[in-house]
This record gives C-alpha cells, structure tokens and sequence, in this order.
C-alpha cells in the first residue's frame, strides 16, 4: 500500500505522541530536580544536623515510588524512542535536537546512579539518627557532594528539556510542510 498525505504511516502518527511524552516525562524530573535545588535543599540547608539526616532519610524512602519510578524511566525510554523515530521519518533537524536531550539525560542519571543514589545509601546505613554518634560527620560527607551532584543533574535535565522543546518545535514544521 502506498502511503499518502491522507493516510501517515502508524510511525509519523506515533511520532508526535511520543515526542510529547518524552517532552512531558523530562519536564517532570527536571521539576522536581529544580524543586529540591531551590527550596528543599536550601531549606534543609538551615536545619540541625538530626533534622538533615532525619529529613533526608524520610525522602529518600518516599522518592522511590511509582510516581516517580514511572517518570524517570520514562524519559529514558521516550526520549530515546523520539530520537529514533524522528530520524526515521528523516527529520534529521528534530532527531539531532532530542538526541541531545537523550545525551543530557543519560549524564543525569549517570550522575543519580553514580554520585546520589550511593550517598542516599550511605546515608540510610548511616542508622536513625538517634543512634548515630556523629551527625555532623554524617551530614557533612553527605550534603556538599549531594547537592554539587545533584545541580549538574539539574542542569542536564533542564537543557534536555529545552532540546525537546525545540525539537517539538521543528517536528511541527515538519508536520505542516508534510500537511499534516
């Protein structure tokens, strides 16, 4: 069957759902990454060393949820997915624009798996705070390098959302010259 304008191929009817999911899913973490850097981090930033722990110990727990789980790996999965599919359709301008995104996530959760997740970990072997002796050696190998990690983290995920955004962009001039 030969396509034609009337009828997109399944792919260039999926592209645009896909790259919107991507778009959304990104948008979400590099929310709540910007969340933590701009208030929750400065704010626990002017607690006692007990409340830190304690506090951070509390989010960690609550952070690993399906809200969450849900979102991060999606925008894995999306974003790589958009990339592949707009560069199947032979959107090469889009394609490079959200394989850029895909590249800044990939540092983000390189960064997550690599420097956050083992300092939650750490932190969390750490015991109730009651029962550490040290809170302030605890707190302290913890706080600066979370939070250096956690701002390129950030970063990463907020330029992966602004490549997505003009990707979006350049997928609907591509639909439009296309006359979809």
């Amino acid at each position: 069957m030969t396509q034609t304008r009337d009828q997109p191929s399944t792919k260039r009817r999926l592209a645009g759902p896909v790259l919107w999911l991507a778009t959304m899913t990104v948008g979400l973490i590099a929310g709540v990454f910007y969340a933590f850097a701009i208030s929750v981090m400065p704010a626990l930033a002017k607690t006692d060393d007990r409340t830190f722990v304690d506090t951070m110990q509390n989010i960690n727990r609550a952070i690993e949820n399906g809200a969450f789980g849900s979102a991060f790996l999606g925008s894995f999965v999306f974003t790589g997915a958009a990339a592949i599919m707009e560069h199947r359709l032979g959107r090469r301008a889009a394609a490079r624009w959200v394989l850029a995104s895909f590249l800044l996530y990939v540092v983000a959760v390189a960064i997550t798996m690599g420097v956050n997740v083992p300092l939650n970990q750490d932190l969390e072997a750490a015991g109730a705070p009651a029962s550490i002796p040290d809170l302030a050696a605890v707190r302290a190998a913890f706080e600066g390098p979370w939070n250096s990690a956690h701002l390129v983290r950030t970063v990463a995920c907020v330029l992966a959302l602004g490549c997505l955004g003009r990707a979006l962009w350049l997928h609907g001039r591509a639909e439009r010259a296309d006359g979809q």
